[in-house]
C-alpha cells in the first residue's frame, strides 16, 4: 500500500498564496474570490491526480489557477484591470496612493510580465519554483523577472515625470 501525501493538508497557507496570485492576475474582488474558490473545488475533485514527484502542492494549485483564470477571461467580456486615477491624492494616505499607482502600472504590463510578477510576489514563489511551473530555467526566470520589473520601473518613472502621482512607489517595498 502506497501512502500518498495530501496536497491540501495545509489549506490556509495554500488559500492565501493562491488567492494572492489570482488577485495579482485579475485584481482583487469578487472575481478573484470566485476563481480562488474554483481552484480549490477542482483541487478537491481531482486531488487523487496530484503527483508529489512533479512538484509541491502550491505549484499544482497554481497550475489549476492559471487554467481557471484563462477560462474566466475567455468567458468574460472585455476585462480591464485598470485602476482609476486618484482625483485628489491629498485626501488619501501616501501608501494608498502608491499602491494604486503600482496596481495601475502592473495592470498595463503585458500578460507574461504580469504573470511573472504575480507568481513571484503574489504567490511568493522562488525563481526555481516559477521555472518548474513555466518550464523555464531558473536563470531564464531571473532574467525575465528582472526585465519585467525594469519595464515596470520605467512606467513608474514616466508616471512621476508626467506628474500623475505625487509619489512613486518603490517596487521592492510595495510588491514584496
Amino acid at each position: 500500500m502506497i501512502l500518498r501525501r495530501d496536497p491540501l493538508a495545509n489549506p490556509q497557507a495554500l488559500i492565501r498564496r493562491v488567492g494572492s496570485y489570482v488577485a495579482y492576475r485579475i485584481g482583487e474582488g469578487a472575481d478573484a474570490e470566485d476563481v480562488t474558490s474554483e481552484v480549490f473545488e477542482r483541487a478537491l475533485r481531482y486531488r487523487e491526480s496530484y503527483d508529489p514527484a512533479r512538484g509541491e502542492p502550491v505549484a499544482w494549485l497554481l497550475g489549476i489557477a492559471r487554467h481557471c483564470i484563462d477560462d474566466m477571461l475567455r468567458t468574460r467580456p472585455t476585462v480591464t484591470a485598470d485602476v482609476p486615477d486618484v482625483a485628489d491624492p491629498g485626501d488619501l494616505e501616501e501608501q494608498a496612493i502608491r499602491r494604486l499607482s503600482l496596481a495601475r502600472e502592473v495592470a498595463r504590463l503585458d500578460v507574461s510580465d504580469r504573470e511573472l510578477i504575480a507568481l513571484r510576489f503574489g504567490a511568493d514563489l522562488t525563481a526555481r519554483q516559477i521555472g518548474e511551473l513555466l518550464g523555464m530555467t531558473k536563470n531564464a526566470v531571473d532574467v525575465a523577472l528582472h526585465r519585467a520589473l525594469g519595464r515596470l520601473r520605467a512606467r513608474l518613472g514616466e508616471q512621476a515625470k508626467s506628474g500623475s502621482a505625487e509619489s512613486v512607489p518603490t517596487i521592492g517595498d510595495e510588491l514584496g
